[in-house]
């Protein structure tokens, strides 16, 4: 082909080009081939399936990986129960000289959520979807449920930590920068809403472990009506209505399917010594599923889908968790009963939660034994003048600033099955609990003892205390919000969301015990938490991108 021949062809096809289409505009807009839009890559019931799976996964990773500084916050991580070791400072989320609205700890918490509600909206609106052929109505309308639920969750913990949010109930198709603050009752209303338009479409019990049933969104419609009244009380109204919603909702699970385990059960019910706290805890005895009557939700953790394809499906917590043994003397890295030779101590319990909790009479309790909290360890290192000798880490806590603390149980294991695989004794490969009976138990009493009907609070504390054989059980009279919130450091340290429990209780209540029982040798909360906040503040980075209206910030951190 000679050149003007060819350069003719093209001439003839950019002409065909121009007088061929409608207008200038016509001829500019690109239409690709394989373009993915919502309507074209949602087709069938599976893939909205997987949408809900996406959702499973990032509630399992957000509360399974220690190593994540979100989880740790989730858990605790500057409140009274947790904080970091001097060695591990610079993650503290404690020192309030450098934590306000430009923080990227408060901007990652609050994305995460607004991501999980993003999920929920796209499962939803994939799930009316034309095309999407649903083989039934039943299950349709299970996929939904499941949507809401999620959504639902997300408003949860938005509006317990950050209150008033923008309410998304679609999915948003252009960018948008008029978002406008709901209030916190607002926001706690719209979860509710979700949870009980759906509720009779969940499952009272499923085959596979870990998919939701109808206890769990019974168990987190207890909790917002127990904020929501809070909240109320806080605004000047009377929140009675609503505390008494929570009382029905948190006795339909404790009077439903569940119960707690009073009986050494399990895999391990014979290992010695041992008792049901630690049995609770074990490698196969998580799920209802496995004989566990008190697991109401449990994420689900697969070593095998581990080293397949799923890096997530592991708990970092005898990494994350566990105390550094080089920190003292006469100790060396081994693989021991507790713990990880390699640990990190991303953070440490405070003095109120190895100590404060269990003085005097309240120290008998299994939940205290040696068994479930291990305070003391065998010097180890063959040259030292104390080898073979017992040590307690009391003596070494202040010393160490933090590096050096009790174990509890639940984050370990004495048996590690995957060594052997490579996998060491830094990861966990078990379930872990979403909910346990425990947990909906204590929200009744605190709804109970906000009614002012302290005898049913002090029979409900009891139900924990008699399982965990303690020699004092509570009467009507010492039934306080404190003695709530220690009751549940006892029976819940690590596994509740403690910065959402101490923000849902209003006025300075979460001010109030970081002053008293900061971490011991931190002096960050103590120089530094000189003004009053009840809620986390919303992100200067959402204020800011938000062009279009004011965002306004929550009261406390306006000035900083």
């Amino acid at each position: 082909m000679n050149n003007l021949f060819k350069y003719s062809i093209i001439i003839l096809i950019i002409a065909a080009c121009l007088f061929s289409c409608e207008s200038d505009e016509e001829f500019l807009t690109e239409v690709p081939k394989t373009f993915y839009t919502l309507d074209n890559a949602i087709s069938s019931p599976s893939q909205v399936e997987q949408l809900l799976i996406t959702c499973y996964t990032q509630l399992r990773s957000l509360k399974a990986n220690s190593e994540s500084t979100d989880t740790r916050i989730l858990s605790g991580n500057g409140t009274d129960v947790m904080d970091v070791p001097l060695s591990r400072n610079s993650q503290h989320f404690s020192d309030y000289s450098k934590l306000n609205p430009l923080s990227s700890r408060y901007n990652s918490i609050y994305s995460t959520f607004f991501v999980l509600v993003s999920r929920a909206n796209t499962a939803l609106y994939a799930a009316d979807y034309e095309k999407v052929k649903w083989s039934s109505e039943q299950e349709k309308r299970s996929a939904i449920a499941q949507a809401k639920f999620f959504r639902a969750y997300g408003y949860r913990n938005l509006g317990e930590l950050f209150g008033g949010v923008p309410i998304v109930d679609e999915v948003i198709f252009t960018p948008k920068y008029d978002f406008e603050r709901s209030t916190r009752t607002e926001t706690y209303q719209f979860a509710i809403d979700d949870l009980e338009s759906a509720l009779d479409d969940f499952p009272v019990g499923t085959a596979a472990a870990g998919k939701i049933v109808k206890g769990a969104a019974q168990h987190y419609l207890s909790e917002l009506y127990l904020a929501l009244g809070i909240e109320l009380e806080d605004n000047g109204q009377n929140g009675d209505a609503m505390f008494n919603k929570a009382i029905e909702y948190a006795s339909a699970v404790i009077d439903g399917p569940y119960s707690l385990m009073t009986e050494r059960f399990g895999t391990r019910k014979d290992k010695e010594p041992g008792d049901v706290f630690w049995d609770l805890f074990q490698k196969g005895n998580i799920n209802y599923q496995d004989g566990n009557t008190e697991c109401i939700w449990a994420y689900q953790i697969d070593f095998d889908a581990h080293v397949a394809e799923d890096g997530g499906s592991a708990l970092w917590y005898p990494r994350g968790y566990c105390f550094q043994k080089q920190y003292v003397p006469g100790m060396i890295l081994s693989f021991t009963e507790f713990g990880d030779p390699r640990a990190v101590a991303w953070t440490s319990p405070t003095a109120y939660v190895i100590n404060d909790i269990w003085e005097g009479e309240l120290g008998n309790d299994i939940r205290n034994s040696e068994n479930n909290i291990k305070r003391t360890y065998v010097y180890n290192k063959p040259d030292f003048e104390k080898y073979g000798e017992s040590w307690n880490v009391s003596e070494y806590m202040i010393q160490n600033k933090g590096q050096v603390y009790p174990n509890w149980a639940k984050n370990f294991a004495d048996q590690y099955m995957d060594v052997g695989s490579g996998y060491a004794t830094s990861r966990l490969f078990r379930d872990e609990y979403a909910i346990r009976l425990p947990e909906t138990i204590l929200l009744r009493a605190e709804a109970y003892w906000r009614v002012g009907n302290n005898q049913n609070a002090a029979d409900d504390i009891n139900k924990l205390r008699n399982r965990a054989q303690c020699q004092y059980l509570v009467s009507a009279g010492d039934v306080t919000l404190d003695f709530i919130l220690d009751e549940r450091a006892r029976e819940l340290f690590y596994e509740e969301a403690r910065w959402n429990t101490l923000l849902r209780m209003g006025g300075t209540v979460a001010v109030d015990r970081l002053r008293e029982h900061a971490y011991w040798p931190n002096p960050n909360i103590s120089q530094t938490l000189n003004f009053d906040f009840n809620l986390w503040p919303i992100p200067q980075e959402v204020i800011d991108r938000n062009k279009d209206v004011v965002l306004e910030q929550n009261p406390g951190w306006r000035d900083r």
